[in-house]
């Protein structure tokens, strides 16, 4: 098991797309990374399907190019409005004489707690076990080898839309590779982020993209709540965009020099500009088209991003309040996505929320990982975890099954064939 198997992420963004090549032994081991610009993509959601497919095409063939592997299969993220969550219970009988708990039976019960109400219109992506109960025990988290007669299970059900996914997955067949599992940005990105312990004691996983806010709630080391907020770190590149009448673009990389502003810089910027004028930061370096090379520090941050902060923080905390566990999250808030680097993120994360807030990055990486040690990455570091945990196998009706085939390689017009070949199966 020394080799590990190779799994391949791809991070589908408001803002950008990551795709990262990783081998998956006891940690992710990262071969080859690419992040690039998204298009075709608003909130999460694919809205031009050429534009969509070529950005996926580029991220994808970076990461190959640095890892020197082809990528024929694919673990992708889902997100944006139309993510929607539920706990469901599942109960059967042991099927054993002996009432000896096996896998058989694990199944039986997770299937029966997937037996819920759905529109035509969505899919189930996620079945996420919390704990099972054998004959009245509760709070048991693996079953199996256990004696009982009655065995049930409460899990985590998250649902997306099936137009959302079957377009997701025509970009990439476009592009020429299988969708080997479609997972939900939140949930990849606390596969990464956050500890046992956090995720024991109970803690809030807030991912801040671009377009969108993804919301995982755990308690009691399993996922309690899922949610997506249609607001992102985008509205406050907007709000300085009219504040200052400037380009969307100069906006942008205002807010982001001002995240790489460390107090200590600016407080010797301060001190060594005259002392009429010590809130003002220089922003000459930029070389912005509108030529704004002196403005407030302080109208800038208290006076345009801390307002839209508050504002975000009290959506979240409202959706917090709606999952119901509010008063057992004791490890507080964990910021991840590129949202998570705004300047003065977690003094508005504290004062609208009081709880303990931290920023998340991914752990259990080596390899390439001086790109990726950040808080955007996190989603793309838990898809290659994701994919790592999958048993391999493709399935086929009738219960047929295909062995894992990954240490063959396919170019990218074979696997545009196996695709032709899949759709006609039902």
């Amino acid at each position: 098991m020394t080799e590990g198997k190779i799994v391949v992420g791809v991070d589908i963004g408001t803002s950008k797309i990551v795709s990262l090549i990783a081998r998956i032994n006891e940690v992710v081991n990262v071969l080859g990374v690419s992040e690039v610009k998204s298009s075709g993509i608003k909130k999460g959601q694919i809205v031009d399907i050429e534009d969509a497919v070529t950005s996926i095409n580029n991220s994808l063939e970076s990461a190959e190019r640095m890892a020197g592997y082809s990528a024929s299969k694919v673990v992708i993220s889902i997100g944006g409005g139309h993510i929607e969550s539920q706990n469901s219970r599942g109960v059967v009988a042991v099927s054993h004489p002996d009432g000896e708990i096996t896998e058989n039976d694990l199944a039986r019960v997770i299937d029966a707690a997937k037996a819920i109400s759905l529109p035509s219109t969505r899919e189930i992506i996620h079945v996420l076990p919390r704990s099972y109960t054998v004959d009245g025990q509760e709070g048991i988290k693996d079953p199996i080898g256990m004696t009982g007669i009655r065995l049930e299970v409460d899990t985590h059900i998250i649902s997306a839309s099936s137009t959302a996914i079957r377009n997701l997955e025509r970009a990439f067949s476009e592009v020429g590779v299988d969708v080997d599992a479609v997972v939900f940005s939140g949930y990849a990105s606390s596969l990464s982020a956050l500890s046992d312990t956090e995720k024991e004691l109970g803690v809030v996983l807030i991912d801040i993209g671009a377009g969108t806010i993804d919301i995982s709630v755990f308690v009691e080391g399993s996922v309690a709540y899922s949610a997506v907020l249609p607001i992102g770190a985008r509205h406050i590149t907007n709000d300085l965009a009219i504040g200052l009448r400037i380009s969307l673009e100069s906006a942008e990389k205002i807010k982001l020099h001002l995240s790489d502003l460390s107090g200590e810089t600016r407080r010797v910027t301060q001190e060594t500009t005259d002392r009429k004028n010590t809130d003002e930061i220089d922003l000459g370096s930029l070389n912005l088209p509108e030529e704004i090379s002196k403005v407030s520090y302080k109208t800038l941050v208290d006076g345009i991003i801390r307002p839209r902060l508050n504002e975000i923080f009290t959506f979240i905390g409202l959706e917090i309040k709606k999952s119901g566990y509010a008063g057992q999250i004791p490890s507080g808030l964990v910021i991840t996505g590129g949202g998570a680097n705004t300047v003065g993120i977690k003094e508005a994360a504290r004062r609208m929320l009081a709880m303990p807030v931290r920023i998340g990055s991914p752990v259990g990486i080596k390899g390439i990982i001086d790109e990726i040690q950040s808080s955007s990455f996190p989603t793309v570091v838990g898809l290659v975890k994701y994919g790592g945990s999958l048993d391999g196998k493709t399935s086929l009706p009738f219960g047929f099954s295909l062995p894992n085939l990954s240490g063959l390689k396919f170019n990218k017009s074979f696997s545009k064939i196996i695709s032709f070949l899949k759709s006609f199966i039902p």
